[in-house]
Parts: C-alpha cells; structure tokens; sequence
C-alpha cells in the first residue's frame, strides 16, 4: 500500500487527545465510520502517513488499526492496505435525508425530457472547449459573457429567432432565474419600483422578481395573450411576458397587442421583458419571431439551453438594450461569477457545428409526436374534454367536461402515478385561480420510454373523472 495520503483517496478530520493518544484515535475512527463519514470500502492511509499526519508514532496506529481490525470495523490485507468492513451492524448515521417517494410518471408544465439529452455530442463539443480554450479563457470569465460566445449567440438568435442581437448586447447566465435577478436588480437600482407580470405564469420567475426588490402586479391573459391596455393602470415600470407561447396557457400575444406593448414601452421609458422560453419549438410551420425586433431598445430578449439541452446544462442569454450593459455588469460584480468559461465554450462549439439545431428539430419531431398523441386520445376518449393552446413548446391546457374539476383529474392521475397540475397552481393571485376545469399537461417532461405510457394514463384518469357518456 502507498505510503501517500492522498493516494489512499480521503482526506479526513481526527480529533485525537494527547493524553491517550490511542484510545482517541480509535473512537474517533469508530466515529467516523458509525456517523458515515468513512463509508464501507473507503481505504484508509498507510500507518506510516497516518502517523505523521497526526505527529504519533507509526506503532501506535498500525495498534489501533489491529484494534480496529479484530472489532470488525475496519479490513486489511498484506500489500493491499487497509480499508473501512462493511458492517452490517453498524449504526445507520444520525442524521437523513428524508426520502419522498415521487410519482412515476411526471407530467407537470415547463420540464423537459432529460433523457434526450445529447450526451455524445454535447460531450464532444466539451473535450474540444477544454482541448482549445486559450489560457485566458481559464480564468474568472467576463462578467457579461466570454465575447467569442456572446458572438455566436448573437448570430444563431438572429438566424433562428428574427432577434437584432449585437454581440456586445448579449450577455450569459447560469441560467434563466440567475439572467432574470440580474435584470431585476439593475432595474430597481435605476429606481423601477413594479414589474408586470402574466396572471399565469412561472411562480419561481415571479418569486425572483420579487427578491430583487420588485412589487409584482398581475395582468389578466385572454386568447390573445397578455391584456396590454393593463399595463397603464398598474403603472408597471416593467412587464415580464412569454409573447410567442404563453405560459402556461399556451396561446400566443396578438400582433396588435406586440405593437402595443413596444409602444407603450417607448412613450412610458418602461422594459418589456421577453422570455422567450421554448421559442424553438412550433408544430403548425407558422414561425413567431420576437418581440425584440420590433423595438431593440426597449425590449430584453431572455432565452435558456434548460429546454433545448437539459437544465442541468445551466446556461442562459439575454440580449438587452444598450442602456443597461454597465448596470448588469456592476450587478454581475456584486452576485459574483456568472456561468463558467468551458461551459460557455462549449455551448458556442455545440452552436457552430449544427448540433443545437440537430437537437432542436429531433425534440421538435419528438415533442409534435406526444402532443398529436395527446390530442388523438383524449378525441378518442370520448369525455369530453379538448386540449387548447398553440401547436408548440412542451405542453398544452386540457379544458375538463363541464361538472368536472381539475383537482379531481389530478387526484385520479395521483393514483395512476401520474402527476398533473391543474392550471390554478400557475396563477399568480386568487382570481385567477378561479378557472378550476383545465390543467396543463407537461408531455414534454416523461423520459422517452414512458411518454405514451403517461399520456395514456392521463387521458385514462380524465375519463374516469368524466360523466359517462352514452
């Protein structure tokens, strides 16, 4: 066995008491193997670096190893060392996490499929970011973005999604609620004082703005998006919306009511704010560019990889109006470092070899195949029930027969491991929750292998909730 400490893969804390030396070093190993800390198989140090680590004689731990060895707590071998028994007596530890058991089957509006994550690809565009990144790039990254990637985002933003996107108006994330604080804070700092937001929408989204020292004032949403002509009433210095696929209702803002929100950003000084969360994802080839274009000045355009990749990924833009860059910087400065330099690289390779786009349109076939799935069952079922919203993004809205309340779907989807929310858990105040005979079907969140068998399950439980129907 090595007589390194580091090579024997630990490194840990043994409180030893000069005055019994040996007894203190055996409890305190005792200890650490019944609280966890040392897990079974961990190997422990030589005796020789264990003893000058301590500052004891090598004797007296190879003595309390042979203590330890014949009470079953730790194992050795000539010339493979010594490592922590796997006890099965021994104490559990003190202190666990408590487990909840989830449901199986997730169907809850915003998720992605994790399991289509491009690992392969995705790590290939990884190893060339660490094989190829300059030294400078492996330091603390620019608080706005590495600029070779605030490029490539600006070019693939105004190839794909219409937006007038100048590098030097890009700025990356750890991810979306990182970007959205960021944004939240300079505004408040600059003295705005209340955000609009959609009546249904993300309650993390409307929790962040808050934090950041914004009072949020709801707007009501119709089938043609956010109520524009509420933006007065409310005196919002800012408004945040999701115009090309509302969230969660699913339909989009009007083009009347986009020329209306730009105009009332200009006359008024105020910031809209664009989340444009699944923009990629349209089923019905009717494209619906950003709000951005119309007014890049008044318009920040916020955008994340959780969708397209995986929200393990963590990454986020935004492209902002000029006015703003030194105020997200100094508030860039004061949260610390933003997403790190090699993700950031990466993501721009995974751009510049075409493989975002590959990704993009086998989600977008993938994704069109759940939601006509959906469609066609629950036709199919007979009870009554239709699925709303725009052909897009990774969920839609199931309006229930009449007579039947989403808390009773959801209840039935529960006992078929399924889980469903109705859409009163989106809204942002009490009237809103007053439509309680829809809930919103997240198809994009089951793993591959058990998305038909969710959607079934749900249109099942629909049914089932439902008056029969002769």
């Amino acid at each position: 066995m090595t007589d390194d400490w580091a090579d024997s893969g630990i490194d840990l804390h043994l409180a030893l008491d000069p005055r019994d030396k040996a007894g203190s070093l055996a409890s305190s190993i005792r200890d650490a193997i019944r609280t966890g800390r040392l897990a079974p198989g961990t190997r422990l140090p030589a005796s020789r670096t264990l003893a000058a680590d301590l500052g004891v004689a090598r004797n007296t731990v190879a003595e309390v190893y042979a203590l330890l060895v014949a009470e079953g707590w730790l194992a050795a071998r000539t010339g493979s060392g010594t490592w922590v028994a796997g006890r099965a007596s021994s104490p559990a530890p003190t202190e666990t996490l408590v487990r909840h058991e989830a449901p199986r089957l997730i169907l809850r509006g915003g998720i992605p499929d994790a399991s289509a994550f491009p690992r392969g690809e995705w790590a290939a565009s990884v190893r060339r970011a660490a094989h190829e990144a300059p030294v400078d790039a492996l330091g603390y990254p620019p608080p706005l973005g590495v600029p070779r990637v605030r490029t490539v985002l600006a070019e693939y933003l105004a190839r794909a999604r219409g937006v007038h996107a100048d590098p030097e108006r890009v700025v990356v994330g750890r991810g979306f609620a990182d970007l959205l604080s960021l944004i939240g804070r300079t505004l408040v700092a600059a003295g705005a004082r209340t955000v609009a937001v959609e009546e249904y929408g993300h309650e993390t989204h409307r929790a962040v703005l808050a934090a950041a020292g914004l009072r949020l004032a709801p707007i009501p949403v119709d089938g043609d998006g956010a109520d524009i002509a509420a933006l007065e009433a409310v005196a919002a210095d800012a408004v945040l919306l999701t115009p090309a696929h509302q969230f969660p209702t699913g339909v989009p803002l009007s083009p009347a009511r986009r020329v209306a929100v730009t105009a009332w950003a200009r006359r008024t000084g105020a910031l809209v704010l664009e989340d444009d969360y699944d923009g990629e994802f349209r089923y019905d080839h009717r494209a619906i560019g950003a709000v951005q274009a119309l007014d890049p000045d008044h318009v920040a355009y916020l955008g994340t990889a959780s969708k397209s990749l995986a929200p393990a990924v963590g990454l986020a833009w935004a492209v902002v109006p000029q006015r703003m860059i030194s105020g997200l910087a100094e508030a860039r400065r004061v949260a610390g470092a933003g997403a790190d330099a090699l993700s950031q690289l990466a993501l721009a390779d995974f751009i510049e070899s075409h493989r975002y786009d590959r990704q993009v349109r086998r989600l977008r076939a993938e994704y069109r195949r759940r939601r006509e799935l959906l469609d066609g069952l629950v036709v199919a079922s007979g009870s009554g029930a239709r699925v709303r919203g725009l052909a897009a993004g990774l969920h839609c809205l199931v309006e229930l027969p009449a007579g039947v309340a989403a808390d009773a779907v959801v209840a039935e989807a529960a006992r078929r491991e399924v889980a469903v929310e109705g859409l009163a858990a989106y809204a942002a105040h009490a009237t809103a929750a007053a439509r309680t005979s829809t809930i919103v079907v997240g198809y994009g969140a089951p793993p591959a292998r058990v998305a038909d068998e969710a959607i079934a399950e749900l249109v099942a439980a629909i049914a089932s909730a439902s008056p029969s129907r002769s």
